[in-house]
């Protein structure tokens, strides 16, 4: 099996893992309604969060987080000892791969969510603690203060585009330059999709009137 071969599997596995629709699965047996008619029109924990509340909320984010760390702890063990120079590279392309098929689900007419929570997965399964501690601080820090989730989450977002390049190119993931580049690559472009996503938030947040998430306590009145 050749190194593009293994990219491709990894990616394929990825995807079928996004695949896994926990917001739009629990909406459709649960409630009989199609999030995506509902709140913001996404199948995100967000628009998960407006709609069913809290609880699922929190369990669709848990949900996706953990489907992106199970595909790139199995491709870890599928392809980790075979191919150990390219080890981090494989886990990378699988969390793409989950991130691709939570945003264009086939079955769902490629109308899927905006892949934040399994971003953050991928973060967690990176195996750098530090990457998810700055990530998760810029996206609660955001969150917290000015109570806008899409904020947040494109910040928290980029600080580990930034932090995977600095922490590389300080030779933290035992990687030749080509392969370090390939993978700034591929995160840099899902740092674009979420971006691309989050397009309407961004308008709404240039004018002023985005959507505000309330995790701890309620709007003042």
């Amino acid at each position: 099996m050749n190194n593009i071969t293994v990219r491709l599997i990894c990616l394929v596995i990825g995807y079928c893992f996004g695949l896994f629709q926990t917001s739009y699965i629990y909406g459709r047996i649960l409630q009989g309604v199609d999030i995506r008619t509902q709140g913001s029109g996404n199948a995100g924990t967000t628009n998960a969060i407006r709609v069913f509340g809290k609880k699922v909320g929190l369990l669709t984010a848990i949900c996706d987080v953990c489907k992106c760390i199970l595909a790139v702890v199995l491709v870890g063990a599928l392809f980790g000892n075979a191919f150990p120079e390219i080890s981090t590279l494989l886990r990378i392309y699988a969390a793409a791969g989950v991130i691709l098929g939570h945003v264009f689900p086939f079955y769902m007419g490629f109308r899927g969510g905006k892949g934040i929570a399994c971003f953050g997965g991928m973060v967690m399964a990176f195996g750098d603690w530090r990457l998810t501690v700055v990530g998760l601080a810029f996206l609660l820090g955001c969150l917290l203060i000015t109570k806008y989730m899409s904020l947040g989450s494109l910040t928290g977002v980029l600080s580990f585009l930034i932090g995977v390049i600095i922490r590389g190119q300080m030779g933290a993931y035992t990687m030749s330059q080509a392969h370090l580049t390939e993978m700034y690559c591929i995160v840099a472009a899902l740092v674009v999709l979420a971006y691309v996503k989050h397009r309407a938030n961004i308008v709404r947040l240039l004018h002023g009137n985005e959507n505000k998430t309330y995790i701890i306590g309620k709007p003042k009145k």
